[in-house]
């Protein structure tokens, strides 16, 4: 039999396990086969491609996942749910369940040698809402295999994560997927295909992978500038950056030296023109190396 989980298959799951769901691990289960079909036709997998899911509870997405990717590494935090997700997906996916590997384990903490056989391609993930950006950004980092994605968030975060120079919502997560990846929003997801139901709306978010902006620039170095643009976003970029740049006047220097004015403000400045700042900087760069 194959099937994905609606409403009362994810009650009886969650009973038969005794699990409910927990703020702190972020957990709120999808329940709406709509939704999962939706998730996995947007992110776009071929028949080639070896899906990343982290967070799968009780399985909702896996199953959708199963019968289209080559091989499905999920990754859970939950004990009890990582040993039951095998049970799930012999009993609802058939012979496809022999494609999914599960690890019981941090997603801040795997590493590509933990998900290397087979390398992952493509990161298809509900994403707890604690914790989205910093896995996003982790992942990314940890797997050079990672072509694209799609993952679902809360709707304030996926905004910040899409948000281009000059949006209010642009920010560090904006620049640092940005760094990594073209990214677009791909639609929003109501509260009520979830248990339990959330106060606030989901949102989708999209990427393919690019080439860094800046193959010369250290990513540490590029990402040390941004943290301290927008630690005091209000400030100019010639105030805000005085700490990493060693002095106010340095500062400037570096950016005119980058074809920025020093008295602009982070918000308004592009990826690649976070790389050439950290570029201008020869004792800030080489403290990051």
């Amino acid at each position: 039999m194959t099937g994905l989980l609606g409403p009362a298959e994810i009650r009886e799951l969650a009973a038969r396990l005794g699990v409910t769901p927990t703020k702190k691990l972020g957990q709120n289960f999808v329940h709406d086969p709509n939704t999962v079909r939706r998730i996995v036709t947007t992110a776009g997998l071929t028949r080639d491609d070896v899906a990343l899911e982290v967070g799968p509870g009780l399985g909702s997405l896996t199953l959708a996942l199963l019968p289209v990717a080559a091989h499905v590494h999920a990754v859970e935090l939950d004990p009890a749910l990582a040993a039951a997700l095998p049970k799930t997906a012999a009993r609802f996916a058939g012979t496809a369940a022999e494609r999914l590997t599960v690890h019981p384990a941090d997603a801040l903490r795997v590493t590509a040698a933990d998900l290397a056989d087979p390398a992952p391609t493509a990161l298809v993930a509900n994403l707890p809402y604690n914790v989205a950006v910093p896995v996003v950004l982790h992942l990314l980092a940890e797997l050079p295999t990672l072509r694209h994605g799609l993952v679902m968030v809360q709707k304030e975060v996926a905004d910040r994560l899409v948000a281009g120079p000059g949006s209010k919502v642009y920010g560090i997560p904006s620049v640092k997927l940005a760094w990594y990846a073209r990214s677009r929003a791909a639609g929003k997801v109501p509260p009520n295909v979830f248990w339990p139901v959330p106060n606030v709306d989901s949102g989708l978010v999209a990427f393919t992978r690019r080439e860094p902006p800046r193959a010369d620039v250290p990513r540490r170095a590029v990402f040390a500038v941004v943290d301290a643009a927008f630690a005091q976003r209000r400030k100019t970029l010639r105030a805000a950056l005085a700490g990493w740049a060693g002095g106010a006047d340095r500062a400037a220097a570096a950016l005119t030296a980058a074809g920025v004015d020093p008295g602009a403000r982070g918000e308004s400045l592009t990826v690649e023109q976070f790389a050439a700042i950290a570029a201008s900087a020869p004792d800030a760069l080489a403290a990051e190396q």
